[in-house]
């Protein structure tokens, strides 16, 4: 998409602090960070949210989670993923996109 921020991102128009990509994912600190690792990891093909994505993307969703998590120390500690879907969720871009948070311990209360 011509205006969709990620896509921009992804396409190397707009810097980003890159921490993985793959054939299908692509994968980044993010700009305000929620906690010491905040990664927004995103589908290199542009779908606006969950209620788009097929198996073959979360699946390489969930398989880059996996090594994200791994690579940033949290695996063993435990960490949060969160995708915001919709408006009354605070999806903030219209890009189907994945929060990996951890390097603290999180609030129980999620909402």
């Amino acid at each position: 998409m011509n205006d969709c921020l990620f896509c921009k991102i992804i396409a190397g128009e707009i810097p980003c602090n890159k921490v993985y990509e793959d054939d299908a994912v692509f994968a980044f600190r993010d700009i305000n960070p929620q906690a010491p690792v905040h990664v927004l990891i995103v589908p290199k093909k542009h779908m606006a949210n969950m209620l788009e994505c097929d198996a073959e993307t979360a699946a390489a969703l969930a398989s880059a989670v996996g090594a994200i998590a791994r690579q940033e120390g949290v695996d063993a500690s435990g960490f949060r993923i969160i995708s915001n879907c919709g408006h009354d969720a605070c999806q903030s871009v219209n890009h189907l996109h994945v929060h990996l948070l951890g390097g603290a311990q999180m609030a129980e209360k999620m909402a």
